[in-house]
């Protein structure tokens, strides 16, 4: 069986998938170490043996990610190409969430933001990075090694989950007496820090401050293409906090935030899929 392998490179983690000849996905792993090339070398003979893979069988690798640039040689005899980053997460973001056109997000260190469509039926998607913002899973990690002294993003998103917004953010309830429907939407991002708040309030309103930015930097991208459907791809979307932060979101702006299944191998999968592209059976 002919394999396309995708490798996404980070600096001491690596994604991997793979797709068989006829486009099925086989399930993505992630290997970390101290390094990149030893990442990529363990993950690519662990995903092998995980699914009973044979060298031979592998037709291709394509590679992306920070780390890429440290591979500029076949892997185990295997021929690889380097393919783009942004377009990998958008032919990613588009396989995930099944849809035509749509915003496509990046959630990682910082976020990245796309279009990408299918113009005219064409088979191939077309993908333009419109840019982003440096607040992402970097700003989470630094804002609470500052003020909570913790660095560790499963310790922050568990005391978080104890956390209330309440004693943090600045909400339009609280500058007015009417009774308004967007009364919980927020005014100023930490404008009202109350000498009560504890850890688990800052730890929330620290991600609230991440997701919200996303949110509206993706809003405005969409609105810019006429287009209501946002897919959020990255390893923060697989925070507890993500998806009832955005599904708020998504009925207060009257917008579609899509999470989908794998949605934080989105840019590896983008990675194998960019071979059929170059062979003509993307579709």
């Amino acid at each position: 069986m002919k394999t396309i392998i995708g490798i996404d490179i980070g600096g001491s983690t690596t994604k991997i998938v793979g797709f068989s000849e006829d486009m099925k996905l086989i399930e993505p792993m992630s290997v970390r170490a101290t390094d990149p090339l030893t990442s990529v070398y363990g993950a690519f003979g662990k995903f092998l043996s995980t699914n009973a893979l044979e060298l031979d069988d592998v037709e291709q690798v394509m590679i992306t990610g920070v780390g890429s640039s440290y591979i500029d040689k076949p892997l185990y005899g295997r021929p690889c190409s380097h393919v783009g980053e942004f377009q990998c997460v958008g032919y990613g973001g588009i396989y995930l969430s099944g849809l035509k056109e749509a915003i496509i997000v990046s959630m990682g260190t910082g976020t990245s933001i796309s279009h990408c469509a299918y113009p005219n039926d064409a088979m191939h998607p077309m993908v333009t990075y419109l840019g982003g913002t440096g607040v992402g899973g970097g700003t989470l990690v630094g804002l609470s090694k500052k003020m909570l002294n913790m660095d560790s993003i499963d310790h922050i998103v568990t005391l978080a989950q104890d956390g209330s917004l309440e004693n943090i953010d600045l909400q339009i309830k609280d500058m007015t007496t009417k009774e308004i429907l967007a009364g919980n939407m927020t005014a100023a991002n930490f404008g009202k820090v109350s000498d009560v708040a504890s850890k688990a309030d800052v730890a929330l309103g620290i991600i609230n401050l991440v997701f919200e930015t996303t949110a509206m930097m993706s809003i405005f991208a969409g609105r810019s293409y006429g287009l209501r459907d946002i897919v959020l791809t990255g390893n923060l979307t697989v925070l507890p906090q993500a998806q009832p932060t955005f599904d708020n979101l998504s009925n207060m702006f009257d917008v579609n935030f899509r999470i989908p299944s794998h949605s934080r191998y989105a840019t590896v999968i983008g990675a194998a899929l960019s071979y059929f592209d170059t062979i003509g059976a993307l579709s």
